[in-house]
């Protein structure tokens, strides 16, 4: 017969390895599952904020394009409108007159005038009621003729109005998408922050604050000259601004965006240019050579053309540059320099 022998049982040194190799997997499993993600550095921290700023600021330059054509089509319909209004008046008062006309038209001549003459006593009374209306009919044909005039007017400029109001609807949507596209950049950028630690916060406060100490009246610009009168005038006119905080949309005097901030500064210059750093680019003479900028130069940054400063000389630029700073100068190499423009 076979024999069935029990397993051996096991020793009490292997139970206690077994058991405590099992208990230290646990424990390992568990420190992997609750181990925190890790901190981003700084400079990783910094490279996805400055993007995502960068992407804000280009959100903020359409929203302000959207803005001034919104401006500008408010304007537009609303004058539109009036002459809808004063052209409809003037429509109803020509139907009112060639009412009356037709009216003393019929009355005049009501009877045919074989007839007319016949029946009256005195041809010369005829003759002279006959002319009568031959004027009438003229003014009639007058008449007729402006009232199709003006009414072709009107449905000319109903239908410019017409698609003043519809390109207004579609400005506005626009401008809302922009902002909201804005935000939603910040906010994103705001998150980034938010994962670093209070130290690393404050190691990057102070990075920006040594950037920012870059605004003092003593950054060596060199003995660059003025572009233009107007250039240095304008240049001057942005210093004045130097501290002033960054913010999106805003043309001063309290606060600016970029685009903002080198349009205020020309129009203290007498000035006029358009608002957003896009349209800017296509303000003046391009320069592509850094060398043969001139202070006051407009310095256009980025493959899209979203940010814009002015020319300070020495390699320097003066700007608005992001949210959390202040106009201040920089050196230009900071960013990704694509031409100057001279006004």
């Amino acid at each position: 017969m076979a024999s069935h022998r029990r397993p051996k049982p096991a020793t009490r040194t292997r139970v206690t390895v077994l058991t405590a190799t099992a208990a230290a997997a646990v424990a390992l499993s568990a420190q992997a599952a609750n181990a925190a993600p890790a901190k981003p550095t700084i400079k990783d921290a910094k490279t996805k904020v400055d993007a995502l700023y960068s992407q804000a600021e280009q959100a903020t330059e359409k929203y302000d394009a959207a803005n001034e054509k919104l401006h500008t089509l408010q304007k537009d319909a609303s004058s539109l409108q009036d002459q809808v209004a004063r052209q409809q008046q003037h429509l109803n008062q020509l139907r009112d007159g060639l009412g009356a006309i037709a009216a003393s038209q019929y009355r005049s001549g009501g009877i045919d005038p074989t007839i007319q003459l016949f029946l009256s006593a005195n041809p010369d009374t005829y003759l002279q009621q006959a002319t009568a209306l031959d004027q009438l009919g003229a003014l009639q044909a007058g008449a007729m003729e402006q009232l199709q005039d003006a009414k072709r007017e009107l449905d000319q400029s109903r239908a410019e109005a017409t698609a003043k109001l519809a390109d207004l609807q579609s400005t506005r949507a626009e401008l809302a998408k922009r902002k909201s596209e804005a935000k939603d950049k910040l906010a994103q950028a705001q998150q980034v922050l938010n994962t670093l630690t209070a130290q690393q916060r404050a190691d990057m406060q102070l990075q920006d604050q040594i950037a920012a100490n870059r605004a003092s009246s003593r950054v060596n610009l060199g003995d660059a000259k003025a572009a233009t009168g107007r250039a240095g005038a304008a240049f001057a006119a942005a210093q004045n601004e130097l501290g002033k905080p960054y913010v999106y949309g805003a043309t001063g005097p309290g606060s600016f965006d970029c685009s903002g901030l080198t349009s205020y500064a020309y129009a203290q210059a007498g000035v006029s240019i358009p608002r957003t750093s896009e349209e800017q680019a296509n303000a003046g003479t391009r320069i592509y050579s850094e060398s043969q900028l001139g202070v006051g130069d407009l310095v256009i940054f980025y493959g899209d053309f979203h940010h814009v400063g002015l020319y300070a000389g020495n390699g320097m630029v003066l700007h608005a540059p992001k949210p959390g700073a202040v106009v201040r100068y920089e050196s230009i190499a900071d960013m990704p320099f694509e031409f100057g423009v001279r006004i």
